[in-house]
């Protein structure tokens, strides 16, 4: 399958200040993948490590941190020389192990020569503990779900993905590419980003091997919980991510602990919350008093929204039967809509380095999400059916003046005025559209300039 991640690995790797790669992600999300595909593409060799499967591995890490030493018994493991430059060294599961990820930082600094890449499940609960962790020693990338645009060409559709990358305007799709593009992504809701879920699909059209391998995978998670987390937090983590699809079926998707489990206080359940969090299942999404810079000073910090990392995953989680894909545009209306805000929020996480926040005025206007490019607040609406009125994005724009607003929907692509109307399908090309409309804005204010 074709991953965007790959041409950011691929810079990593001819960078001649070139730190050790923490590849982070959920698990089943395809970094072993990715990385193994990177050494058979650049590499005479790879040596891959697993400290899940191979536990006897910590002893060459908890012995010594002479890199050079555990070179050599790496090379005796690998049955093969381990060449710098030559050879590609992927670490994977370390978060098993403590040992290797502080080993890392004396490969950055003693024998930068080897290029080391290390993936792991649940890195974000090691990096959230700086002792265990060797900080400005690596370097970073997050691997996400795959995105619509990476489903489309794992289908086999080239010609949809083309057709998009070579769209210049803001005007609208064609029927005959609107309605393919409308259908796959129906399909995408149901299978999702895991790539296996996708491969299930485009193998086997087996929409019944799709739902066994999305259960497999939240049971995985599941297990994890009691695997990897503190005791006193593993029946709460269980009791909050059972009542995720029911925290977003309501019309105000604020998540509210009492819905956890009734009588339960905020405090009990934090570090639990904080724990799914910083494993990357899961995206706090705070609501955001005011559209400033920076946009953490005016984070609410008790109000948030929690979103899944995956649209197929939520859809399983809440036991949503596929059969809805044969009923119009069911899918996406679904629970009070839940499912195309978490597929929007999910594409916004993935293009943006600031993370998107939510914004509402008392009880009388939400807009689902503002997002930070360069220096500008977006605000962005999610539609999912054909009603696309709404007064939460006006009201904002009265009282903000934002730059520009998008409204994702059904609908086709329209820019009127400073609100773009984008199509769901479109939504991993958002950067695009708003470098068009701001283009567009710039040529009129020079056009009227000099008449």
């Amino acid at each position: 399958m074709k991953r965007s991640i790959l041409r950011q690995v691929e810079i990593w790797g001819k960078s001649a200040k070139r730190k050790p790669l923490v590849l982070k992600g959920v698990r089943q999300v395809g970094k072993t993948w990715v990385l193994k595909e990177f050494g058979s593409r650049h590499y005479k060799n790879t040596a891959y490590f697993n400290f899940d499967e191979q536990p006897e591995l910590k002893q060459y890490f908890e012995t010594t941190k002479d890199v050079h030493r555990i070179i050599q018994q790496l090379s005796l493991v690998c049955g093969a020389p381990i060449v710098p430059k030559e050879t590609f060294i992927i670490f994977d599961e370390i978060q098993e192990c403590p040992a290797a990820l502080n080993t890392l930082k004396y490969f950055c600094e003693n024998a930068p020569e080897y290029h080391i890449a290390c993936a792991g499940s649940l890195l974000g609960v090691r990096v959230a503990k700086p002792s265990t962790f060797p900080v400005g020693k690596v370097q970073f990338l997050t691997m996400y779900p795959m995105t619509f645009t990476e489903f489309l060409l794992a289908m086999g559709d080239e010609k949809l993905v083309e057709y998009i990358d070579n769209i210049d305007s803001l005007g609208p799709i064609p029927d005959i590419f609107f309605n393919q593009l409308h259908e796959k992504l129906k399909m995408y809701f149901i299978t999702g980003g895991m790539p296996e879920a996708v491969q299930a699909w485009a193998e086997k059209q087996d929409v019944g091997l799709v739902q066994k391998v999305l259960r497999d995978i939240l049971d995985a998670y599941e297990l994890d919980f009691s695997k990897h987390a503190e005791k006193k937090d593993v029946a709460k983590l269980g009791y909050i991510w059972s009542s995720i699809p029911s925290q977003l079926s309501r019309e105000n998707k604020k998540f509210i602990y009492k819905a956890v489990k009734p009588g339960v206080r905020a405090r009990e359940y934090e570090d639990a919350l904080t724990w799914l969090s910083n494993a990357g299942l899961v995206y706090k999404v705070y609501r955001n008093s005011k559209p400033a810079l920076p946009v953490s000073a005016y984070d609410d910090l008790t109000a948030f929204k929690l979103y899944l990392v995956d649209v197929g995953l939520l859809r399983r989680l809440a036991f949503l039967d596929p059969v809805s894909f044969q009923e119009g545009n069911r899918l996406f209306s679904e629970f009070k809509g839940a499912l195309s805000e978490n597929y929007i929020l999910q594409s916004l996480v993935a293009q943006y380095e600031v993370a998107p926040r939510y914004w509402s005025s008392g009880a009388t206007a939400e807009v689902d999400f503002t997002i930070q490019r360069a220096n500008d607040i977006i605000p962005i609406e999610v539609k999912s059916d054909e009603n696309v009125r709404g007064k939460s994005l006006t009201l904002y724009d009265t009282q903000y003046h934002p730059r520009l607003r998008i409204r994702f929907s059904l609908k086709n692509l329209k820019k009127d005025g400073g609100l773009i109307n984008i199509p769901m399908f479109l939504a991993d090309h958002l950067d695009k559209f708003i470098d068009l409309a701001i283009k567009a804005e710039i040529f009129q204010q020079t056009e009227r300039f000099y008449r």
